[in-house]
């Protein structure tokens, strides 16, 4: 079975170092405290849910094929322009998630909740799309499934995805609307909820 080549390797050491900067956003992160939490929705755990399986399908290993299967459309420029642009996707969601939840601080959770005294954050990062961690996070797995070269794995796992980040925008965004009404409506009019110009 033919070796991978050196240019897939690096792409995959470059995502996977991506992975690490994505990690420790969350796990080293200042403990901000615990804030007294005011609303929650646990239906978004269903979204959750959906978008581990997302991973899991995109992290998926084939039986018996290759770790990093030699793609002949891959040799040469085309698979240095390849990993670049791939490893180029992972940097710029950890950056992505880095400054969203740096701008978030203690209103940053896991579930879809408020706390006492919750800010409507319209700056930074939430100035270009209203959920910048899940377009992060989906960047992360395209950048992965990229460089793992299975794309079998990545076409259900970005379709599981989807739906999951579909469920908690919707949750989110029905916590936000009844706590800043037409405050939130405004922002929502002017900045799109995932990808500028379509959603």
């Amino acid at each position: 079975m033919p070796n991978p080549t050196p240019t897939a390797l690096a792409t995959l050491a470059g995502v996977l170092l991506c992975w690490l900067g994505f990690i420790s956003v969350f796990v080293f992160r200042k403990n901000p405290g615990k804030p007294q939490e005011a609303k929650r929705n646990k239906t978004a755990s269903v979204g959750i849910a959906l978008q581990m399986l997302g991973y899991g399908s995109t992290f998926f290993q084939p039986p018996h094929k290759a770790f990093l299967p030699p793609v002949d459309a891959l040799a040469g420029t085309a698979g240095v322009v390849y990993g670049v642009f791939t490893v180029a996707i992972a940097v710029a969601s950890v950056w992505f998630v880095w400054s969203a939840a740096r701008r978030l601080g203690k209103q940053w959770a896991i579930a879809a909740r408020l706390v006492e005294g919750h800010n409507l954050i319209t700056d930074g990062p939430y100035s270009v799309v209203r959920n910048p961690i899940y377009v992060a996070m989906f960047g992360m797995l395209i950048g992965t499934g990229l460089a793992f070269e299975h794309w079998v794995g990545m076409v259900p796992g970005i379709i599981l995805f989807v739906a999951g980040i579909l469920i908690r925008v919707r949750v989110e965004e029905n916590l936000l609307r009844a706590a800043f009404g037409k405050e939130f409506d405004d922002y929502a009019a002017r900045v799109p909820a995932l990808v500028p110009g379509i959603y």
